[in-house]
């Protein structure tokens, strides 16, 4: 008797809206929800599920994703693997949401976790940065007011008041590591004049101070802060560009297009004497859960979006005293 043909690949993509708990700014605009696309991959008998956050910085839209993930989609019937992806999804937040669709179906498929394929340790309890945005002096004194007991903090800054909004923020948060991110917001003539300061406040890096267009002038300043780069590193190439501007790259899996490049990522970063960081667009515990594996490369791991939100997807990601843990089956992988 002739057995029949296994089921076809099916792919259902959608969008979803995710309220915050309140408004979350940064220097190019205020956010009060997130917008996500969810991507689930099922064989006929098991499905997997991954999500991205289409990102207006990279010229990302909700409906521009969508339509990339289903250009791909007779590619993903036909039985497409990750490490193909890249032949027919630019890196970027569809191939993200695609990437982690399928490292979730193969890990349901093989009975084994993700961790596991991707021959990682198995990944505990990482310590996650919390996020303050950008506000008033004392809007922002309040939220740190708020996480005063978590061991690291990460503020979003723009070019005003930076001193002052972060003796703000120390005063209320005094045991607090502290991280800042401009998001491209600053001058060079900035950074010099506040990074000594900024190093008396206790601060320990500064994520993407110049805009990735016009930060040349990084290679010449001798900054007494770590310098991350953020919008500046997407995936592996162009990597040794980054140096002497730059003593650390900012991984997240929106912009490498997935975990499966993210692991090149990290390790052709080490090669290079790179420091890591784990970052994160703003989206649910589905989004954060691949990039959990990551926290065994990095030195700051930024993975609180779902703390931003006013309800998280359930099953979600675990968070208790500063701590993130790694996701459970049900959630991812």
């Amino acid at each position: 008797m002739r057995r029949p043909e296994p089921e076809k690949r099916r792919v259902r993509v959608r969008h979803e809206a995710w309220p915050l708990a309140r408004p979350f700014a940064i220097s190019r605009g205020v956010k009060t929800q997130a917008d996500v696309v969810v991507v689930e991959i099922t064989d006929g008998r098991l499905a997997g599920r991954g999500e991205c956050v289409p990102y207006p910085r990279y010229g990302e839209t909700v409906a521009g994703v969508i339509e990339d993930i289903e250009k791909v989609e007779a590619a993903l019937a036909a039985g497409i693997e990750r490490d193909q992806l890249r032949n027919v999804l630019a890196a970027g937040a569809a191939r993200n949401a695609v990437d982690a669709a399928l490292w979730d179906l193969e890990a349901k498929t093989q009975g084994r976790r993700a961790w596991q394929i991707a021959g990682l340790d198995q990944p505990g309890p990482c310590l996650t940065a919390e996020t303050i945005g950008i506000g008033t002096i004392d809007e922002m004194a309040a939220s740190a007011r708020r996480l005063a007991g978590a061991p690291l903090i990460k503020v979003k800054l723009d070019d005003r008041q930076v001193i002052e909004r972060m003796q703000a923020v120390r005063d209320q948060a005094p045991t607090a590591r502290l991280i800042i991110d401009p998001n491209e917001g600053w001058s060079l003539a900035l950074l010099r004049d506040v990074a000594p300061l900024l190093c008396e406040l206790g601060v320990e890096m500064i994520e993407q101070p110049l805009s990735a267009t016009d930060d040349a002038g990084l290679a010449a300043y001798d900054c007494p802060l770590v310098l991350c780069a953020d919008e500046a590193c997407h995936t592996k190439e162009g990597l040794d560009q980054l140096q002497g501007k730059y003593q650390m790259i900012n991984i997240k899996l929106d912009k490498t297009g997935g975990l499966t490049e993210a692991l090149e990522l990290a390790a052709a970063a080490r090669e290079l004497d790179f420091q890591i960081m784990v970052g994160c667009m703003v989206g649910t515990s589905l989004a954060m859960a691949p990039a959990a594996l990551l926290g065994c490369f990095a030195r700051f791991v930024d993975l609180d979006g779902p703390l931003l939100l006013k309800q998280d997807r359930q099953p979600g990601l675990r968070f208790d005293g500063g701590y993130v843990h790694p996701p459970a089956p049900e959630l991812w992988g």
